[in-house]
């Protein structure tokens, strides 16, 4: 029987770490402080943004479908960008926190004008202490976890994957995030998901993607978590740009070397260590 306590966890934005560089992988997702013991992450407007909005729209899924519009969602964000104001959002002005707040307040606006199927009925997939997981190898000890932003229940017993977009760039077609999605729903539910979307809330638009056969996305995921398992086996993990680094890893270098520049914020979610990067990286 496999050991989960010894597997290898992996998910889409640990995986994607590695895709964009694998020294990025590292300091992220295995690197911890020799004083703390705690990993390091860091906080930047966009993930602040993105972190609020996701609190509030998944938030609804608590209340019963008839309930959801009745909550006011700007007043529930307000108390939502409490946690993350200041620096502690990683924002280096006023100026810049007005910015990315207003744009919070035009995307929740959006959905209380329109909230398309946040009012029709939704599952959660079984999750305990840890994110939704499942072997996706039990031969090589790998775990895949993962939280979908929301599972739509249609009237013909198939599911609807959604997910929240608050960035301003679509997300590419070799993205392995719907594969994932696909992966986590057919391993930890019975129904057949039938159809999968990308919500981009700043422009209010939902983009339908083709799903992928449970085969190719088993594949795709699996050969990507393979080459992480690899690289942990190894403790090879080199940056394509060399000892310079590249545009994800350099501000967590900055970290771990004490740069000026890396200023500690406090433990955060996770039990992480939180840094802010001071001004902007070249």
């Amino acid at each position: 029987m496999p050991d989960k306590y010894s597997a290898i966890w992996v998910s889409h934005s640990s995986m994607g770490d590695f895709l964009k560089c694998p020294r990025l992988y590292y300091l992220h997702n295995v690197y911890k402080d020799p004083t703390t013991k705690r990993k390091i992450n860091i906080v930047s407007p966009a993930l602040s943004l993105g972190i609020t909005v996701h609190q509030v729209l998944e938030g609804l899924g608590d209340f019963p479908a008839e309930e959801r519009m009745k909550r006011d969602l700007l007043s529930d964000f307000e108390k939502a960008w409490e946690n993350v104001a200041g620096e502690k959002g990683g924002f280096q002005s006023d100026e810049e926190e007005k910015e990315y707040k207003e744009r919070g307040v035009a995307m929740l606006t959006n959905v209380q004008h329109d909230p398309r199927f946040l009012v029709n009925k939704r599952i959660k997939l079984p999750r305990g202490e840890m994110n939704p997981n499942f072997y996706l190898s039990e031969e090589d000890n790998i775990i895949l976890n993962g939280q979908v932003d929301w599972l739509e229940y249609l009237p013909d017993d198939t599911l609807h994957i959604v997910d929240f977009k608050t960035g301003k760039n679509e997300e590419t077609d070799g993205s392995l995030q719907l594969p994932i999605y696909l992966l986590l729903c057919n391993a930890l539910q019975k129904r057949k998901v039938s159809r999968a979307s990308y919500w981009y809330l700043e422009a209010d638009k939902l983009v339908e993607k083709e799903l992928p056969d449970l085969e190719t996305a088993h594949r795709d995921v699996l050969e990507v978590a393979l080459r992480v398992k690899e690289a942990r086996e190894k403790g090879e993990y080199p940056c394509s740009k060399g000892e310079l680094g590249c545009f994800g890893c350099r501000p967590f270098e900055m970290i771990v070397s004490k740069d000026s520049k890396a200023k500690y914020l406090g433990v955060g979610g996770f039990n992480q260590d939180m840094y802010m990067i001071k001004n902007s990286v070249d």
